[in-house]
């Protein structure tokens, strides 16, 4: 205890983060306010039946992620998402169009521009998404819109056009304020608006989960404990993969490393179990919220709802042998993307390094994408396994707000968020010659360890 007063101490004697502090949480006030003003035109006591609806399923995940946002039909109910879902886009164009490879080697310039592609295609993304929360608002509670009331039709018209800019709007604010917590304040700004959005939803979910076992068939306080130290121990252990996953050194990689020694120091590859990091579960999750998007634009459609209705009940077979599929598959494509062999065996013979037994060039190149194919298998199943998990915690009879926590995106994003910004105040402590957060040894983030998403 009194150690931790002392740390506390000593972050705010250092101005540079104190000052950091200040403006992150600054900027995350803002935004925390912003999710509570509901859109013009909407009676927020007539919400029920949506706000109900929206916490259930792929809804109740992107309420998460916008903290609550979404079902209250706030300006920031879409929240970051239509941004990440611009990100992932360019991302794969470029792979696919020589253009956006061609951007992607020339430094600052090429990065500049590719940023402002990102946020002409986030306001399309926004659009059109937000058309397609007001449709499904309107079929869900119609009378919580007052413009239904209104025998003109050009009110439901400019409510919809309205409402429309303002929620394309406010996801352009709230991809400003994270850019703005990147440049003045602590952490990757929108890692962070993602992570608050989740831990806001955490008392609710925890309060609801209480409820449940203090009714007559919940089994009492000791199963609510029980449940509690459970998440506890998934949560370990995911800090602990966070954590472990280190390059791989040459006794536990089949001698995958260059032989080279500079100043006694041996060089390792980039080589990781987990090099995809949380990419594969985005890039899956994204996957599975297109059948439920396009069906809000068709309300009165059998098949699209029973194809939606599917991929979006996280308790059946269904839903979670697709997931986990798209994970794995994802999984081997963004490490493809991202660990390229022949790059790495140039590299190799470049700098006089090589691969013990392994002859330089092509021969390098093809041991090491062999080997990348061998340890990104337990990667993506892990990734699989706990993108899944909040399945099997509902079919436990947790409550589906509660069971989300005990894995899936929002864990991995929690962790990885979190174990990054603890890993900065430690770096600024140590600079200024303190000591670090942790007495045992130092604090490893997604940078230095798995290489989570990182926006």
């Amino acid at each position: 205890m009194l150690r931790l007063i002392q740390t506390i101490k000593n972050i705010w004697k250092i101005e540079d983060l104190r000052i950091r502090i200040l403006y992150t949480l600054g900027f995350i006030l803002i935004y925390r306010m912003g999710s509570f003003v509901v859109l013009p035109g909407i009676d927020p006591t007539a919400l029920t039946a949506y706000s109900k609806k929206a916490q259930e399923g792929i809804l109740g995940i992107i309420n998460m992620f916008a903290g609550g946002a979404f079902s209250r039909a706030s300006v920031f109910a879409l929240g970051i998402m239509p941004y990440i879902s611009a990100s992932i886009v360019v991302q794969l164009l470029g792979i696919a169009i020589p253009y956006f490879q061609k951007l992607q080697k020339e430094g600052e310039s090429g990065r500049k521009k590719i940023n402002q592609i990102t946020r002409v295609l986030t306001i399309a993304v926004t659009a059109v998404q937000s058309v397609a929360f007001l449709v499904a608002l309107r079929s869900s509670s119609p009378g919580a819109i007052l413009a239904i009331t209104s025998p003109d039709t050009m009110s439901m018209a400019l409510f919809m056009f309205t409402n429309m800019i303002l929620l394309t709007a406010g996801t352009m604010f709230v991809m400003w304020l994270g850019e703005k917590i990147t440049d003045k304040g602590l952490g990757n700004g929108i890692s962070l608006i993602i992570m608050i959005g989740i831990v806001a939803r955490l008392p609710l979910a925890l309060l609801a989960e209480f409820d449940t076992r203090l009714s007559e068939a919940g089994g009492g306080l000791i199963v609510f404990f029980l449940e509690i130290i459970g998440l506890l121990l998934v949560i370990l252990g995911t800090i602990v993969l966070v954590q472990g996953t280190r390059r791989i050194p040459v006794q536990y990689a089949k001698r995958i490393v260059g032989n080279k020694q500079y100043g006694g120091v041996r060089q390792y590859l980039p080589l990781k179990v987990n090099a995809a990091g949380v990419m594969p579960i985005i890039f899956a999750q994204a996957l599975m919220f297109i059948p439920s998007t396009v069906a809000q634009f068709f309300p009165n459609s059998s098949a699209w709802r029973g194809l939606a209705g599917s991929l979006t009940n996280y308790t059946t077979f269904a839903y979670n042998f697709t997931y986990a599929i798209l994970i794995i598959l994802f999984t081997y494509f963004y490490t493809a993307v991202t660990i390229n062999p022949v790059q790495i065996a140039d590299d190799l013979k470049r700098n006089g390094g090589f691969i013990p037994g392994i002859k330089p060039g092509k021969k390098t190149s093809n041991h090491i994408d062999s080997i990348m194919s061998r340890i990104t298998l337990p990667g993506s199943i892990f990734l699989a396994i706990v993108a899944i998990l909040p399945g099997f915690a509902k079919m436990l009879n947790i409550n589906s707000q509660f069971a989300q926590f005990f894995g899936g995106t929002s864990l991995l994003i929690m962790v990885g968020v979190i174990l990054d910004t603890l890993q900065q105040i430690e770096s600024h402590l140590l600079m200024r010659h303190y000591d670090g957060l942790m007495k045992t040894g130092r604090i490893k983030g997604r940078t230095s360890a798995s290489g989570a998403m990182s926006y």
